[in-house]
């Protein structure tokens, strides 16, 4: 069988222009008639939605840290089945990822290690010239594990410019396949978690054509396909990074509840199982002939007065909770609570299946790896299992309640365990976002 060949992009530091490359690289690709796929380094829910969107292809996440190298290089296989080309793009720095062995780091360069794929270097070279050349060299040789196949310059102010940084970059033997204007760039809006949800994102088709035609004006899209390559052979791996939660799974899906990673949903599909989706904000209840309710992660905090009112939806829920269980993440963790608090102060009941009160007036942010150990048998695993995860919030716990923590939870950075989530019967729910089970390695690579 032969594989479809990919590329990471990346870049030295974040804030470099990867979003916008790989967005206009993958809707040009597209209208070109190139069956083109995205994917995205890292946990991460809002960047694979405008890639769906611009390449008309769901895109999946790899992560470093939380995949064992078996299921991530499973995945990469997976992504180009049905594609011509994969798209990968990076996070953050290209080197940047938390302290673990060498390829566990969580970093685009162990995403790019373990799959093969070349790297395509975005470089934002506004406020230099020829130091780009020193910039690229330092990537070409600080990790032999990969290659650099070319770069795309961002930020370019003239054609002088231009002249400069790219014979720079000659001395290092890396081709440069295109240069974009300072003045040509396009960018979509943001909000507190990164940027808005695809699916509420006005004009986006507009947008990502604006992207597309920026990109074709001043990069080789040919090069660039050219340069791409296969991923490595793998081990065979089932490609399940969690077992599914049921048979028939009743999935709350809208703009409140989007967060939920597709290599799991297609996972668990190509597993058998049936994924039923309902809508909250719609007002519609969990179906009863499901044998779990999932309520993922998103904005319920934008959407509190709406959820509290959907009587239909909260009768259900309560329904089906008193047989059946039903797991929240993050978002779906406030909604199961007893109350939300929104930005403006004022506080909505919510389910009342946990203890638990949330509020987003005060703000904090929490973000960051997870690595938890399950202290009850739910739907998630058995007693003492060990998942990777993250978290990534601003909202807050003002009361936790009575309930039972679901799971001791530390960071990639060697924190003491500490409680995370809550459990009642049935019902579970955490802030952590489950990426993959983790490996059998007794704890020890970068969660100590």
């Amino acid at each position: 069988m032969s594989l479809t060949p990919g590329l990471v992009i990346a870049a030295p530091r974040s804030s470099s222009g990867k979003t916008t490359l790989t967005l206009g690289l993958l809707r040009a690709f597209a209208r070109r008639g190139v069956r083109v796929r995205g994917l995205k380094c890292g946990p991460d829910y809002i960047d694979p939605a405008f890639h769906g969107v611009a390449a008309g292809r769901s895109s999946l996440n790899l992560d470093a840290w939380a995949m064992e190298p078996a299921l991530l290089g499973a995945l990469a296989v997976e992504a180009g089945r049905e594609a011509d080309l994969t798209l990968c793009e990076g996070l953050m720095g290209l080197f940047d990822g938390v302290p673990a062995p060498e390829g566990r780091s969580g970093s685009s360069v162990d995403v790019a290690a373990a799959t093969g794929w070349p790297v395509l270097l975005v470089l934002d070279v506004s406020g230099q010239s020829q130091s780009a050349g020193a910039i690229v060299q330092g990537c070409v040789s600080y990790d032999p594990r990969i290659a650099i196949a070319g770069v795309i310059l961002n930020k370019v102010g003239s054609e002088r410019h231009r002249r400069l940084v790219a014979d720079a970059i000659a001395r290092t033997g890396v081709r440069v396949l295109g240069a974009i204007p300072r003045d040509g760039q396009v960018s979509l809006p943001e909000r507190h978690l990164g940027l808005v949800q695809a699916s509420e994102t006005e004009g986006l088709a507009a947008i990502l054509d604006r992207m597309a035609d920026l990109v074709e004006r001043h990069v080789d899209l040919d090069a660039i396909r050219a340069v791409a390559a296969p991923p490595r052979a793998i081990a065979p791996h089932g490609g399940l990074a969690l077992p599914p939660p049921g048979q028939r799974i009743a999935l709350a899906r809208d703009v409140a509840f989007s967060f939920v990673y597709a290599h799991h949903l297609e996972g668990w599909r190509k597993a058998g199982v049936q994924i039923i989706p309902f809508s909250p904000l719609r007002d519609e209840a969990p179906s009863p002939d499901c044998d779990v309710c999932w309520l993922p992660g998103g904005y319920p905090e934008l959407h509190a007065q709406t959820l509290s009112h959907a009587q239909n939806f909260l009768t259900g829920l309560r329904a089906f909770a008193q047989h059946k269980p039903v797991h929240g993440e993050c978002g779906g963790y406030m909604t199961l609570g007893a109350s939300l608090t929104d930005a403006s102060g004022q506080e909505w009941p919510m389910a009342g299946l946990l203890d638990v009160k949330t509020s987003f007036a005060t703000r904090k942010l929490n973000l960051g790896y997870r690595d938890v150990t399950l202290l009850h048998d739910c739907r998630l695993g058995a007693k003492g299992a060990r998942l990777r995860g993250h978290e990534f919030h601003y909202a807050t716990i003002i009361e936790r309640g009575q309930d039972a923590p679901l799971a001791m939870a530390r960071d990639a950075y060697g924190s003491a365990p500490v409680a995370s989530g809550s459990r009642r019967g049935t019902v579970t729910g955490s802030f952590f976002h489950v990426v993959a089970q983790a490996p059998d390695e007794g704890g020890a690579d970068g969660a100590e």
